[in-house]
């Protein structure tokens, strides 16, 4: 059997082999894991191992936009990788041109430039240089709660200490508090910021919204100061709002903006749209994998499912939907202090812990859900959610709030079964 280190003793061989050990590489074990396999997955649902369904009301963190295993999705993903998965930017790629056309009609803004590489983070790393390129400039203005990525800048613009090593703390970000625009207007002012980057609605900072008087005072205070406006849309966009891009209900246009999770529903890959003030120069900005045959393929079809299902409308209206039948709940709900959100981007705050409940809704009501702080709910997902699926989420809900709420105020609260 293996042991615990992961180091086994093999049985005798002969004299030449006796007592040989034999090292199993590990995993880094750097997440906390329910102890669930899933296997397969359908629309809006998740089966493990052992055949059990889930609700999935997380999506691989926003990750899955248009279902599991849409079958439109992968059809293509395998025409495409029958035919070829993989040539570098070396070679023209008409999946790559076909995309920024198919994008920039769909979500209105054809007369930007598109950038394709694999992930969120990546994606915010070359926005934020980019827009150290145009300005000359070095010092960012981020939000507090922010999140931007795990890698260099973009983890140095991640309002988070306990991610930040040594070598990424480089004093180029200063945190600001969402919706204080004085305080923002002040940093800009004095002229070394090269860009502002948003989260318009917070992901992982708990759902948090940018109102529309600050997102417009700052474009306005970007352009008077010359910085970069860059809106990351990777967690709130590509339709999870209810409007294309989370920014578009505030009214305004930044230079750039970045996108993943969404866009590739589970291949990996991000992208940043590029406003026309910005001039490309060979080599300035390039990848080996980005925008790949086969991310391509995926990321058309993910377009071809959202607009044929009308799926940005549809979380819209289940978003608003469920919204209110949380807001139902609270009323009634001793343990729920807020719900707050658009379309299936969806967060509700707790007067208890997170853990417990979320334990309950997994092993007892088969649910998958997201989280933030320690005591936020985190709803997100697949953008083909239903009002049925929406009710059916609610019962679940209040059995595990039944489950638990009764003893999380008589003591610490029990491991869950």
């Amino acid at each position: 059997m293996y042991q615990q280190h992961k180091v086994i003793k093999t049985p005798p061989l002969g004299e030449a082999g006796r007592g040989l050990l034999f090292f199993i590489m590990e995993l880094f074990d750097v997440y906390p894991l329910f102890d669930i396999n899933v296997v397969k997955g359908k629309g809006c649902s998740v089966w493990d191992d052992k055949g059990q369904e889930y609700l999935d009301l997380y999506g691989g963190h926003a990750v899955i936009s248009i279902g599991h295993c849409h079958p439109h999705y992968v059809e293509k993903m395998t025409e495409q990788l029958n035919a070829l998965g993989f040539y570098s930017n070396s070679v023209i790629n008409t999946l790559q041109r076909r995309l920024a056309e198919r994008l920039g009609k769909v979500c209105g803004y054809d007369d930007y430039q598109l950038f394709l590489i694999n992930s969120g983070a990546e994606a915010n790393e070359n926005a934020l240089k980019l827009a150290s390129f145009k300005t000359g400039r070095t010092r960012v203005l981020s939000a507090a709660k922010a999140f931007h990525g795990r890698t260099s800048l973009a983890v140095e613009t991640t309002d988070n200490p306990k991610i930040i090593a040594p070598i990424n703390a480089n004093g180029h970000v200063t945190y600001l508090p969402v919706n204080d625009l004085e305080v923002w207007e002040a940093e800009l002012a004095k002229g070394d910021v090269c860009a502002c980057i948003i989260e318009c609605i917070q992901g992982v900072g708990g759902i948090k919204l940018v109102d529309e008087d600050f997102a417009q005072g700052l474009q306005a205070a970007c352009k008077r100061y010359g910085a970069v406006l860059i809106c990351d849309e990777i967690q709130c966009g590509y339709g999870r709002s209810g409007k294309f891009f989370a920014h578009q209900w505030l009214g305004i246009r930044p230079d750039l903006i970045t996108v993943a999770k969404g866009i590739g529903n589970g291949f990996p890959m991000g992208a940043v749209l590029i406003s026309p003030d910005f001039k490309p120069v060979y080599g300035q900005l390039g990848t080996t994998f980005g925008g790949n045959h086969l991310a391509c393929a995926a990321a058309l079809a993910v377009l071809d499912v959202i607009e044929s299902e009308n799926l940005v409308d549809n979380a819209r209206e289940t978003g608003d939907y469920l919204m209110a039948r949380l807001k139902e709940m609270q009323a009634t709900e001793k343990h729920i202090t807020d719900v707050r959100g658009r379309g299936l981007m969806i967060g509700i705050d707790l007067d208890m812990p997170h853990k417990e409940l979320r334990q309950h809704l997994v092993y007892n009501e088969h649910c998958f859900t997201g989280c933030a702080s320690t005591n936020i709910l985190r709803l997100l997902p697949p953008l083909c959610f239903t009002k049925a699926m929406a009710d059916d989420f609610i019962l679940r809900l209040e059995r595990s709030f039944a489950a638990v709420g009764c003893h999380v105020s008589a003591g610490p609260l029990r491991p869950a079964l």
